[in-house]
C-alpha cells in the first residue's frame, strides 16, 4: 500500500504536467498573430523587483513584450498584474512607471494590484476587470500553466513568450513550475476565489480608475 501511494506521489505530478504543456502548446503564438486575434487586453504577469524597486531582468522582458505589442496595435490596453500586498513592494506601479516611461499612455494601462499568484491574477482578470479576451506575456515556462489557468477560467487566451535572454535561478524556477503545475490544475478544478475581488473595472474603460 505504501508503495502505491508512493508511486501516484510521483506520477501524478508528472502526468499533470504532460498534460498542461500539452494541452496548451498549441495556444503559444508569435506577434503578428497576436495582431490578429482581436483581444481586449495585453496581460503582463509580474516577476518580481530589484532591491532598488524595478523591474527585474524576467520582469523587464515582459513588460517590452507586452509594450511593444501594445503599440503594434495589438490591443488597445495593458493589463499589469503582480504583488502589492506590502507596504514597502509595490510591483505594479513600478510596472506602470516602466511602461509609461516607455510611452504607453497612462489611461491605457490598468493595474492589479492583487495579483498575488498566476491564478489569483486570471480569475481577477476575468471578474473585476471583465476581460474575456486576452494576449498573455511571460517566459516560456510559465506561460503552460498560465494559459491553462486562464482557459479553464473561461477566457479565451494566447501567450506570447517573452524570452530574449537567459535567467540565472532557472533550474530552481523549473523545480518550483512543475509542483505549481499540479497545485494549480486542482484549483481549476475546484475554482476557489482570489484574496481579494473588489468592484468592476472593465478593461474597456480608462485605466485611471485601477490607479492608487
Amino acid at each position: 500500500m505504501i508503495m502505491v501511494v508512493l508511486l501516484l506521489m510521483v506520477a501524478v505530478p508528472i502526468l499533470v504536467n504532460a498534460y498542461m504543456i500539452g494541452s496548451t502548446r498549441e495556444m503559444l503564438i508569435d506577434e503578428e498573430e497576436a495582431k490578429e486575434m482581436g483581444a481586449d487586453c495585453i496581460l503582463v504577469l509580474g516577476a518580481g523587483l530589484r532591491p532598488d524597486g524595478t523591474p527585474s531582468h524576467m520582469l523587464q522582458d515582459r513588460l517590452d513584450m507586452g509594450i511593444r505589442l501594445y503599440m503594434e496595435g495589438a490591443a488597445p490596453k495593458l493589463l499589469l498584474t503582480g504583488d502589492n500586498g506590502q507596504e514597502h513592494y509595490d510591483e505594479v506601479n513600478a510596472m506602470k512607471q516602466y511602461a509609461m516611461e516607455a510611452g504607453v499612455p497612462a489611461r491605457d494601462i490598468f493595474l492589479d494590484h492583487a495579483g498575488f499568484s498566476t491564478y489569483e491574477s486570471m480569475y481577477r482578470a476575468r471578474d473585476v476587470f471583465d476581460v474575456e479576451k486576452a494576449i498573455v506575456i511571460t517566459q516560456k515556462y510559465h506561460q503552460y500553466r498560465a494559459l491553462y489557468i486562464g482557459e479553464g477560467l473561461g477566457l479565451e487566451v494566447e501567450g506570447v513568450v517573452s524570452e530574449p535572454r537567459t535567467y540565472g535561478g532557472q533550474s530552481y524556477r523549473e523545480i518550483r513550475e512543475f509542483l505549481a503545475r499540479t497545485k494549480d490544475f486542482v484549483k481549476v478544478v475546484v475554482k476557489p476565489k482570489p484574496t481579494f475581488l473588489g468592484n468592476v473595472i472593465p478593461i474597456s474603460g480608462s485605466g485611471l480608475e485601477s490607479h492608487d
